[in-house]
C-alpha cells in the first residue's frame, strides 16, 4: 500500500527506548508508514521490532552507517515508492498524537517550504531540547530555546534556518533538487547542512510549536566516549566551508577560526584532547572534497548573499559562556591597540 508520508527511524543498540518511540508513532492522527533503518545493532532491537510491530518495515545495515548513512538508506526507500514526505525521527524520541499531522499541515499550506520542524522537548516535557536551529555569524550552529524551560515563548509559527534531524519532516521534491545527507558527517549537523543547502537553493524551513515531540537527549550518542568531541571537531568546518557564500565567507572565518580554536582548547582542558585532535586531522583528509561539493551547492544557489546574511544570527551561541569571554577579551585588546 502506498503511502504519501513515510517516517525513518535510525537505530543503534536502541532496545530500551525503540518501544516507546514506534508505540507513539502508532498513534498518530495521520496515516504514515514506518521504516526502522538498524545500524549493526548487537543488541535484541531489531528482533523486538520483528516480533512486536510486524507494520514496521525494518531495513537491517551490517554496520553502523551513522545517524546520515543509516537515514539515507530509509529516505531512498521512501523516493523510491513515490512517497510525498519523509519524516526523521530517533529512536530515543517520542511523539504527540497529532505531531506528523502538524508537520504535514506546515507542508501542505507553504509550497516554498521544503522542511518542516517542531517543539522537541526533553522527555519529562519540562525543558527545550529545539525550537529550530539557527547559525550565526561565527560559524556555529544551535538548537533555539535548548536548556530553557518550556514557556509560551516559541509558541509562534515561524522560519528558522534549520531543522533538527531528530523530528522533522521533508519534502521529497527537496530531497530529490539539492541530495540525501552527507554521510561523511556521520552523525551531528547533518541536519544543519541540509538545511543550509536548502537555503541556498530558495527553500524555506518552517517551525510549527503544534508539532511536539519529546527526546531522551544523547541516550544514543553518550553510549560512545569522546563521540560528540570528535564528530564536533570534523563536522563544524565542513558545515562552514561547504555552505557559507562567498560574501560571507571571510568575515564569517575570522570569527570561526576564534570560537573553532576555542572548543579544541576546551576539550583538552577536559582530558579530551585525543577525540578532538582525531576529529580534526579527519577533517582535513575530506577537505578537498567538501571544497569540490561547495562547487556544486554554490552553482546551485538561487538566493542572494544578502539574504543569507539576513537568516544569520549576529551573535554566539547563548551559551557559549567560555567564548563570549574571550570576545570580550579580543575587544578589549583592540581597543587599547586603538
Amino acid at each position: 500500500m502506498k503511502h504519501d508520508i513515510v517516517v525513518v527511524i535510525p537505530n543503534w543498540n536502541g532496545l530500551a527506548l525503540i518501544g516507546e518511540c514506534l508505540d507513539s508513532l502508532a498513534e498518530q492522527t495521520l496515516a504514515h508508514h514506518v521504516i526502522v533503518v538498524d545500524n549493526g545493532s548487537v543488541d535484541a532491537s531489531p528482533k523486538l521490532i520483528k516480533d512486536k510491530y510486524p507494520d514496521v518495515e525494518l531495513i537491517e545495515l551490517p554496520k553502523n552507517r551513522g545517524f546520515a548513512g543509516g537515514v539515507n538508506v530509509g529516505i531512498q526507500r521512501a523516493i523510491d515508492s513515490k512517497a510525498k514526505y519523509v519524516a526523521l525521527f530517533n529512536d530515543d524520541a517520542a511523539a504527540d498524537k497529532d505531531w506528523l499531522k502538524q508537520l504535514a499541515t506546515t507542508l501542505n499550506e507553504n509550497e516554498k517550504v521544503g522542511i518542516a520542524t517542531g517543539k522537541f522537548l526533553t522527555a519529562d516535557g519540562k525543558k527545550i531540547d529545539s525550537t529550530g536551529d539557527l547559525y550565526t555569524s561565527w560559524g556555529l550552529p544551535y538548537p533555539r530555546g535548548r536548556g530553557e524551560p518550556v514557556s509560551d515563548k516559541y509558541d509562534q509559527d515561524t522560519d528558522v534556518f534549520a531543522a533538527t534531524g531528530g523530528a522533522s519532516l521533508y519534502r521529497i521534491q527537496l530531497l530529490k533538487e539539492i541530495g540525501l545527507f552527507d554521510e561523511d558527517f556521520f552523525a551531528y549537523y547533518e541536519d544543519n547542512d541540509i538545511s543550509f543547502r536548502a537555503q541556498l537553493a530558495g527553500w524555506k524551513v518552517r517551525y510549527n510549536p503544534k508539532a511536539m515531540a519529546y527526546h531522551h537527549i544523547g541516550a544514543t550518542s553518550g553510549k560512545i566516549k569522546g563521540f560528540t568531541t570528535y564528530q564536533t571537531m570534523k563536522n563544524l568546518p565542513w558545515l562552514y566551508w561547504k555552505n557559507v557564500p562567498k560574501g560571507l565567507r571571510w568575515k564569517v572565518f575570522i570569527r570561526f577560526k576564534i570560537a573553532y580554536m576555542a572548543i579544541w582548547f576546551s576539550a583538552v582542558t577536559k582530558g579530551k584532547g585525543w577525540s578532538a585532535t582525531m576529529g580534526f586531522l579527519n577533517m582535513l583528509v575530506l577537505l578537498p572534497k567538501k571544497l569540490i561539493q561547495r562547487h556544486a551547492i554554490q552553482k546551485n544557489k538561487k538566493v542572494s548573499t544578502e539574504y543569507i546574511a539576513s537568516i544569520l544570527t549576529n551573535d554566539l551561541p547563548p551559551n557559549a559562556y567560555k567564548l563570549k569571554n574571550v570576545r570580550t577579551k579580543l575587544r578589549k585588546l583592540f581597543l587599547r591597540r586603538g
